[in-house]
């Protein structure tokens, strides 16, 4: 180690438990398992609050009012509608680009598009985060309508933001269950502290890059698959099994070769995900509601499996492993899991933003030094 390097200073590698700032957007106990999001239980939100309350609750730190709600819900659906020139941008690309690939292309077309981009103030940056929180479902739905050879669909201004969705991704409205079941999903994913991807944006937000760049940062920070897309993962892992009772064999096998069961840890929690406890209801209810509760009942299998033979380890089923049988239940491809995860967390990504430029310092943390102590240097021809 160089002689100007500090022995003893502590390193906190990947920055875990360490403050960076004060947030009054989420709080997560990873001991005992409680996430809140302005102080409100998880649980209760996924069950009591629709998705568009919550976006509010996260932006204004309190839930709305009915007028306040009627007045914010209509704004979003004023600006469900792609410009034109989006849906001429990614109606050329490749079919096979994965869909967080062209919502990331998108959001950056947006940016230019608007001429108040570099506009970070409060009114300005909320203007922002409804605009896109609105256009990430039809971003994507369009997306995956180009992809089956289909033309996207309009926006259905009827219907609330989740059933506006399903609608605009699968062609015929939802059933008000599975409506029900996306809203929370939408809710569950909104917002969980400085993840990955939401710090990513607080970072490029601390330049005072404009909220479009901040935002297409942390959807390339979600681009990696150790953030966002385990549900994929666990989908193929419930094809590969293909019947509960070839569960044990599957993941026992797994484990002797010490391979990593998706679906399974998180950074934070020590206990199960409490985001996992309400989407296993879920992914329960509607493997009921379509008649085959196959790949639920795979679900369950693995769980007990891992957490037998993990026990030590404390490693428990994430928000991840239900969210991939609730999404199966839904008809989502497992290709759009990502970008769908990034149609919920926009609302926290938004959060994050209003809060950073509100108080904003710059984000600069520093490296300690392992390199070679002083040299001089060697003129080329004596090297």
């Amino acid at each position: 180690m160089a002689s100007d390097t500090k022995a003893n200073e502590h390193i906190a590698k990947g920055l875990e438990g360490v403050p960076v700032t004060e947030s009054r957007i989420a709080s997560v106990d990873g001991e005992k398992g409680i996430l809140r999001y302005c102080g409100y239980d998880i649980h209760e939100l996924a069950e009591h609050a629709t998705f568009e309350e919550t976006a509010y609750l996260l932006w204004f730190g309190e839930l709305p009012a009915k007028e306040q709600l009627v007045s914010f819900d209509a704004r979003l659906r004023r600006h469900r509608a792609l410009p034109a020139e989006v849906t001429s941008l990614i109606e050329p690309l490749p079919r096979n680009a994965a869909p967080l690939d062209v919502l990331r292309t998108a959001v950056s077309a947006l940016g230019l598009l608007d001429t108040a981009a570099a506009d970070v103030s409060r009114e300005s940056v909320i203007t922002k985060a409804i605009r896109l929180t609105a256009l990430f479902p039809s971003i994507v739905a369009a997306c995956e309508r180009l992809r089956q050879g289909k033309h996207p669909l309009e926006p259905d201004l009827k219907l609330r933001h989740a059933a506006n969705f399903l609608y605009l991704l699968r062609g015929e409205r939802a059933t008000p269950f599975e409506e029900r079941v996306m809203d929370a999903c939408l809710v569950l994913h909104a917002e969980h502290e400085l993840n990955a991807s939401s710090f990513a944006a607080r970072v490029a937000a601390s330049t005072l890059a404009d909220p479009y760049s901040a935002v297409t940062a942390a959807l390339a920070t979600l681009q990696g698959p150790l953030h966002g897309g385990a549900n994929e993962q666990v989908l193929r892992m419930i094809r590969e099994i293909e019947k509960p009772e070839k569960a044990e064999q599957y993941i026992i096998a797994k484990l002797k070769r010490k391979e990593r069961i998706m679906g399974f840890g998180h950074r934070v929690y020590k206990v199960k995900d409490p985001r996992a406890h309400v989407l296993q209801r879920f992914s329960r209810s509607l493997g009921q509601e379509k008649g085959d509760a196959t790949a639920h009942l795979i679900l369950e299998e693995i769980e007990r499996i891992v957490e037998r033979g993990l026990a030590a380890k404390k490693l428990f089923a994430n928000v991840d492993f239900y969210a991939a049988g609730v999404y199966h239940y839904l008809g989502l491809h497992e290709r759009l899991f990502p970008a769908v995860f990034a149609c919920s967390r926009i609302a926290g990504w938004m959060a994050h933003l209003i809060e950073q430029y509100a108080d904003n310092r710059l984000l600069r943390p520093v490296a300690v030094y392992a390199g070679a102590g002083p040299r001089e240097f060697v003129p080329l021809e004596r090297r």
